[in-house]
């Protein structure tokens, strides 16, 4: 009986243990089958490419792109007794004042964005913070009541998007343009919508993302060995302008005061390297801020330089004088009838401000006759003056830099036949051109008869460092070099003794034509004027075309008052800068026996 109860115990010792380790083998079992979550052996990281900046000729960054983050952290990981610690080292690391930071905490639960806009280098001391409060436990693991993980979260410094940013502010705008936002999967890019932004977006553009992916340490660092792979970063093209900011800057302050000495709507200019077609400054009085625009920046966000065409007026009677001269079928001496200043032709009457009997044919550009310059353009036929004008580039687009060009109009071949609508066109009114266009074709009288495009960029640069040369366009001998010569003579004494007095600069070669033209209002001239003055000033080594338009000014309806002023402080500006050096002869000093 003893015999038959000890083995049923050992029986039962037996079933038990054999039952134990069966447990044992399903819990093993079902531990090796179950999905486990632990951390993944390998870990990718990603870095966003940014768009390109817009440098100037001497070296400044005018518009650049910062790269923005967002700082996350999950309230519910927080070490409560730890909680101040996070709120007082993530207010000093992130420059963010410590109560907002606590308001944000206390707000809601779960996921909280501290902060959506964090500069880069200060992200950069964040994530180190993040690493660092999690070694001193900062954060705690918790369960999910749902799924039964033990999870931890931490702070997360993660990649939001960029922002433009525009060092000088008002700067060359409108030529530089704006952008706007973009979002794309919660990250904010940034689009170019106007001037230089929009023209050179796909250059601009950011390339290609940085990725680096591999094993990971401890810690969760990627180890980079030769099993890691790295895509690097390649962000868009730098563009380097030919305007430096130094010029600029001094050229936008005198449009400034000029706007409001003149009383005018805008006043731009355009200062041109005759021989490279650089352009050194291209300024309006009119400008905005790119990431302040207010309703009353709308007129200005178009570049008007390129964008607003007009009747030019008498600045046109050069190109007319010269083709005529080119074809011979004038002489600078032939007299013209000035008919007292009022002269009919067919219905139209025309008339000059000033009063002539007779005067040579290069004396109807320096004293700007309409009456001279509408009977010697007779001499041309339809044909010539169409091809003519094309030759000079108008209605043409001007410079491959520029977008939403208006290249403005010209009357067609068979219209220029008739003789109303060849005199109104050779001084400037019944066709429209822009400034830059004028720019352009005046080079050619300063340019040995080659019109030269005129350039705002100059090249692009890489992620090396590299210049990217863009290739210039060709020059266009558009007339003999002659007649270059014989009508750069006339506009030099346009200024000396013509209507252009006021531009003469002494120990400069300074040589241009006024403009004056009513505005077309619903169909009708009325009693408001755009002013222009185009020309040029040179010293021994340096030649530069430049060209003023004044849109609307109520001091005077004159170009002589208005356009060419503003040309000569230009100038001024221009030497004090040092791009113009006068040649000034220096008289002998009057010695005591020399006045005997």
């Amino acid at each position: 009986m003893i015999n038959q109860n000890k083995s049923k115990k050992i029986f039962l010792l037996f079933t038990l243990v054999a039952v134990g380790f069966l447990i044992f083998l399903a819990v093993m079992l079902a531990t090796v089958l179950k999905p486990r979550h632990l951390p993944a052996m390998y870990a990718k990281e990603t870095s966003k490419a940014v768009r390109g900046s817009i440098i100037s000729a001497d070296g400044f960054h005018i518009a650049t792109t910062k790269k923005l983050y967002k700082a996350v952290v999950n309230n519910y990981y927080i070490d409560p007794q730890k909680r101040d610690l996070f709120i007082q080292l993530f207010s000093i690391y992130s420059g963010i004042d410590a109560k907002t930071v606590k308001k944000k905490l206390a707000k809601r639960k779960g996921v909280v964005v501290l902060s959506y806009n964090i500069p880069q280098k200060q992200a950069q001391y964040l994530k180190r913070l993040a690493y660092e409060l999690r070694r001193y436990k900062v954060f705690v693991e918790r369960k999910n009541k749902r799924t039964g993980r033990t999870t931890l979260h931490g702070l997360s410094i993660i990649e939001s998007g960029e922002s433009r940013e525009y060092a000088y502010g008002k700067l060359l705008t409108p030529i530089i343009g704006y952008p706007h936002k973009i979002e794309d999967k919660g990250y904010t890019y940034i689009k170019g919508v106007k001037g230089l932004e929009r023209r050179f977006e796909s250059e601009l553009q950011a390339k290609q993302d940085e990725l680096v992916q591999g094993q990971r340490d401890v810690n969760s660092y990627i180890i980079l060995n030769k099993n890691s792979f790295t895509k690097q970063t390649i962000n868009g093209l730098d563009i380097k302008l030919t305007i430096p900011v130094s010029l600029q800057i001094r050229i936008e302050k005198m449009l400034d005061t000029m706007k409001v000495e003149l009383r005018a709507k805008q006043i731009m200019i355009a200062i041109m390297e005759t021989k490279t077609g650089n352009i050194l400054t291209l300024a309006s009085s009119n400008r905005f801020l790119p990431k302040k625009i207010k309703k009353s920046d709308y007129p200005s966000l178009n570049s008007a330089m390129t964008e607003y065409s007009f009747e030019p007026g008498s600045v046109m009677k050069v190109i007319t004088f010269s083709l005529l001269l080119d074809k011979g079928l004038i002489n600078p001496y032939d007299l013209v009838n000035g008919h007292n200043g009022r002269f009919k032709m067919g219905r139209k009457v025309i008339t000059d401000e000033h009063k002539f009997d007779w005067l040579s044919a290069e004396n109807v550009i320096v004293h700007s006759s309409n009456i001279g310059m509408a009977q010697l353009s007779q001499k041309l036929s339809g044909q010539e003056f169409h091809e003519g004008l094309l030759r000079f580039g108008f209605a043409q687009k001007s410079t491959p830099d520029m977008i939403y060009e208006r290249a403005g109009s010209i009357p067609s071949a068979n219209r220029l036949n008739n003789e109303i609508y060849k005199a109104t066109c050779s001084y400037g009114y019944g066709m429209r051109a822009n400034l830059m266009q004028l720019i352009r074709a005046y080079s050619a009288f300063n340019n040995y008869g080659r019109i030269v495009t005129p350039r705002i960029v100059n090249n692009f640069i890489d992620n090396l460092k590299r210049d990217i040369i863009i290739p210039k366009v060709e020059d266009l001998q558009v007339i003999k070099s002659s007649t270059a010569a014989r009508v750069k003579k006339i506009l030099i004494k346009t200024v000396n003794q013509g209507t252009g007095v006021k531009a003469i600069t002494p120990g400069l070669e300074v040589g241009g034509k006024t403009g004056t033209a009513h505005i077309v209002e619903k169909g009708k001239y009325v009693r408001k004027y755009n002013t222009a003055f185009l020309g040029f000033a040179n010293d021994k080594k340096h030649e530069y075309t430049m060209g003023v338009i004044v849109i609307q000014p109520k001091k005077s309806q004159f170009a002589a008052q208005t356009s060419v002023p503003v040309f000569k402080k230009a100038v001024d500006i221009m030497i004090e800068e040092g791009y113009l050096k006068p040649d000034i002869v220096k008289q002998p000093s009057r010695t005591h026996s020399s006045l005997h």
